[in-house]
């Protein structure tokens, strides 16, 4: 199938799923994961009606934003982000996704202030307490964000995580039910500087899961553009 068909068979199951749990579909946007993907076939899924293009790494950004592989949609970095490279990233994405330790926050903000703008962000969250992945805790997410009025350089704009690989369906449900939990703690917070409009949750293989408990953008590459073949 091609890049085009795959996406109307992904918004198919999307509104099926969103449908089932009594959601408006319209809530839900699509980010397609673009990594490993040239900047053609990045054109492709912009022209076959993504929401949003999420880039992991950040030559891979570098490469492909000159040669308009994003144009007419929002650009995302969703991928782990040193604080090295964040001239390459801060004020050149809409949304910084990944988030995921006070070192990268303060570097960001320090960045966005040097370049006289204010990036948005998203909190990730390591919402499985897995020992090998980064992120906050929860527990550290709803604390830094009722301090975001002291990083005048971002504005916090949602959550993000990436639960342990499913199984089976429904695996990961409760994961994705604490981070729709916190997502609403937050929000109902009303803090300085934190505009929470995005719980961005569910991947090809458990998406539909993720839409029944609340998220609004999911990253998917490989229901878009096919297996990854790594060398």
């Amino acid at each position: 199938m091609s890049i085009a068909e795959n996406i109307a068979a992904l918004r198919a199951r999307m509104e099926a799923a969103a449908l089932a749990a009594g959601r408006d579909p319209s809530e839900i946007l699509l980010c397609a994961a673009t990594k490993m993907n040239d900047a053609e076939r990045v054109k492709e899924a912009v022209a076959a009606g993504v929401d949003c293009c999420g880039e992991n790494r950040v030559q891979e950004l570098v490469q492909k934003q000159p040669l308009g592989a994003y144009e007419g949609k929002p650009v995302h970095f969703i991928g782990h982000l040193q604080t090295n490279k964040l001239n390459k990233v801060v004020g050149k994405v809409d949304l910084i996704q990944s988030v995921d330790r006070l070192e990268l926050l303060e570097a960001v903000n320090r960045t966005a202030l040097r370049l006289g703008l204010k990036q948005d962000i998203l909190f990730e969250v390591n919402v499985a307490a897995e020992p090998q992945k980064g992120g906050f805790t929860p527990e550290e997410a709803l604390a830094l964000a009722g301090k975001l009025g002291d990083y005048p350089g971002v504005r916090l704009r949602g959550l993000m995580a990436i639960p342990p690989i499913s199984v089976k369906k429904g695996d990961n449900c409760k994961y994705f039910a604490k981070m729709r939990n916190l997502y609403i703690d937050i929000a109902a917070k009303k803090y300085d500087n934190v505009s929470m409009v995005c719980l961005s949750m569910g991947m090809s293989d458990d998406f539909e899961d993720a839409i029944a408990e609340g998220s609004t953008m999911i990253r998917v590459g490989t229901a878009i553009f096919g297996p990854r073949h790594y060398s």
